[in-house]
């Protein structure tokens, strides 16, 4: 085997090596369809005249000020007898402002997001001075992100028999069970296999090659001296 051949099988054997690892890495690679819509499966309750807000963020973090964000109520219809009829927002973000023109009247300057909390994700509706009219389930949805998760669902509940408090929120925010993507626990798990997997078939690569060249060397070892004939004396 010439010293040209030894050099370029061996280049040859690690880039294939290079190539396995970095698409190991690349698994754990974070994109844009990893990022998901989370609300809250808690109720958040609250009395006539609070301030409530309802949380929802995406994770991991991500800017979303040059994104579409609408809440909306998703349980109302259109009415079935007037076609020209339509379900409006609790409130619509888009080009970078509020668009007060589609929101429905009774939430009229009483809700507002965190402007510049938008840029890390967060996308939690604050609503004022609550009243029992309020009650319902609410959703907040991205519809241009390119994600599988793009709405969570968060359920409002106005009691004239709880406690006023100034601002009510829930501290636990979980996926919504209808919107959400298999378990994170899942998706790790086939993560870990997947990069076992690529990991063995190298190493048994590596063992194969490293065999196969000893076995060459051992049956021809005349291959690994050199062409140059020595001079004479």
């Amino acid at each position: 085997m010439s010293l040209n051949n030894f050099y370029f099988k061996d280049f040859s054997f690690f880039s294939l090596w290079t190539f396995l690892l970095f698409s190991a890495l690349s698994v754990w690679t974070p994109v844009q369809g990893k990022v998901v819509v989370i609300g809250s499966n808690l109720p958040i309750i609250a009395a006539p005249g609070d301030d409530v807000i309802l949380p929802c963020h995406l994770e991991p973090m991500f800017d979303v000020q040059g994104l579409t964000v609408e809440w909306s109520k998703p349980d109302l219809k259109p009415d079935p007898s007037d076609r020209l009829s339509r379900v409006e927002y609790v409130h619509l973000y888009r080009d970078r402002q509020e668009v007060p023109d589609m929101k429905m009247a009774s939430y009229f300057r009483r809700t507002e997001l965190f402007m510049d909390d938008m840029k890390h994700g967060n996308i939690s509706l604050k609503i004022l001075n609550v009243s029992e009219e309020d009650n319902g389930r609410y959703r907040c949805f991205i519809p241009k992100l390119r994600s599988r998760v793009k709405a969570a669902v968060v359920e409002l509940v106005v009691d004239s028999n709880f406690a006023k408090t100034s601002t009510t929120e829930t501290p636990l925010q979980t996926p919504d069970p209808q919107d959400t993507t298999p378990t994170n626990g899942r998706s790790s798990v086939a993560v870990v296999l997947l990069i076992a997997f690529i990991s063995a078939v190298a190493v048994a690569g590596l063992i194969v090659y490293f065999c196969c060249h000893h076995q060459n060397r051992t049956k021809h070892p005349e291959n690994d001296e050199t062409e140059t004939e020595p001079l004479p004396v």
